[in-house]
């Protein structure tokens, strides 16, 4: 793989430096380097992983990672990417989501002794600002800034220029905060790399000035280039939302059909940005997706990789034999959790069991009433183009009936009508 250099620039991933010699200390090993992340809920989400996957890969060539939490600067809000001010979080609401963020970071860096030097760190910035009184913030802060270059920054003269939005005084000195958090890691911790999205320069740069004319003293920023879509859109969202890290707000399944589904002209810039293959592998996959990209290789491999990352082998196992199963005879044999976890985005209809007794459902009748067909005549036509299933398997021409015999887990029928439109029935 080479050096870090080497490689973090096989995969894309610096988009601006401070310094032309940060390459030499990056590839020397030894720094400390720090991403802050705002706690604005209890839990991480995919919009997150390329930092903490800059993290892990600097750990991984001897420097040491630091995550900034901010439960002082999420009380406050950065305007960046934002039309309007954030709503504020009570410091409560802050600390628990810290408390939900850790275990996620512990995914992707080694908090433990046994790393040495290189050990990951994870601070409060609370624990500072909440001492920082007013005056020594203006006298040892504010007074090495003015306002011409402030309002100059992007994230602020943005919010300038609209007529309908203005930009409070708390989130205009959200810069100087930030900056001071570098200054407060050089002095603790001897932090001289501050990484983030190239939306975050204007913040990171004022860091680095900061220690400049506070210290007299080098540090460096870098960038990464903005994550979108295929379309320009930004990335993280699913149809449903925003793409947690959290089991509990996203399943597995629904994290790995996430990256599954990538578009063809974007998989092989998110196999190089979040996963650790190798570059020979990744260069395979890449023509891969070219040869065959019906075969979907290269997406299966990065949602292979994506979500062994966060939720572990056994997880992603388990997940892949569910996605086998969602379209195969085999979904009648899957336990209960599986299935759900499977059908988790369909829409569902809770009937009573006593419907199946006797000749059951009549499949065009339920395959109507569930709206997977707009009419029985729809879905009539289904039945006898082949379209419709039951627990995959495809219903005969001639019709058939639902009946106990074809419950999966004693309580669930699968309905679908061509290749994508579910529909499950849960009796009770």
């Amino acid at each position: 793989m080479g050096s870090l250099t080497a490689d973090l620039d096989f995969r894309g991933l610096v988009y601006q430096t401070s310094d032309p010699e940060l390459a030499t200390l990056l590839d020397r090993g030894g720094l400390t380097a720090y991403v802050g992340f705002d706690p604005s809920s209890d839990s991480l989400h995919a919009g997150n992983l390329l930092q903490l996957c800059m993290l892990r890969r600097l750990q991984l060539a001897g420097h040491r990672p630091i995550v900034v939490a901010g439960g002082g600067t999420g009380r406050i809000g950065d305007p960046g990417g934002k039309d309007a001010e954030r709503p504020l979080l009570t410091s409560e609401q802050l600390q628990a989501n810290l408390v939900g963020i850790r275990p996620q970071l512990e995914r992707f860096l080694d908090f433990s002794e046994s790393a040495g030097p290189s050990r990951a760190l994870m601070v409060d910035n609370s624990t500072w600002l909440d001492e920082l009184s007013v005056i020594d913030f203006l006298r040892d802060v504010g007074k090495h800034f003015t306002v011409n270059q402030m309002v100059a920054k992007d994230s602020v003269r943005s919010r300038f220029e609209r007529a309908d939005q203005g930009i409070s005084f708390t989130e205009f000195a959200y810069m100087l905060i930030q900056a001071y958090d570098y200054l407060h890691l050089f002095d603790t911790y001897g932090c001289r790399l501050q990484m983030g999205g190239s939306d975050q320069w204007g913040n990171i740069v004022s860091g680095v000035e900061l220690i400049r004319r506070a210290r007299g003293e080098t540090a460096y920023a870098l960038t990464t280039p903005l994550v979108t879509k295929a379309d320009g859109t930004k990335f993280g969202k699913s149809e449903s939302g925003a793409v947690y890290l959290d089991p509990a707000k996203t399943s597995p399944y629904a994290f790995y059909q996430f990256f599954f589904r990538s578009e063809d002209a974007v998989v092989g810039r998110y196999l190089r940005m979040f996963t650790f293959l190798g570059h020979e592998e990744i260069l395979a996959l890449d023509e891969a997706a070219k040869l065959a990209p019906q075969a979907r290789e290269a997406q299966r491999a990065l949602a292979r990789a994506v979500t062994t990352l966060v939720h572990g082998e056994e997880e992603t196992a388990r997940v892949e034999r569910a996605a086998a199963a969602l379209y195969s005879e085999d979904i009648a044999a899957v336990d209960e959790a599986t299935l759900l976890m499977v059908v988790a985005d369909a829409p569902a209809t809770t009937m009573p069991r006593s419907v199946l007794d006797d000749e059951g459902l009549d499949v065009v009748a339920v395959l109507a009433d569930s709206g997977l067909s707009p009419s029985r005549g729809a879905a009539r036509t289904a039945v006898a183009q082949g379209g419709a299933y039951v627990n995959n398997r495809r219903v005969p021409p001639e019709g058939a009936r639902i009946t106990t015999a074809d419950l999966v887990a004693d309580r669930y029928v699968l309905l679908r009508r061509g290749r994508r439109d579910l529909h499950l029935l849960q009796f009770s």
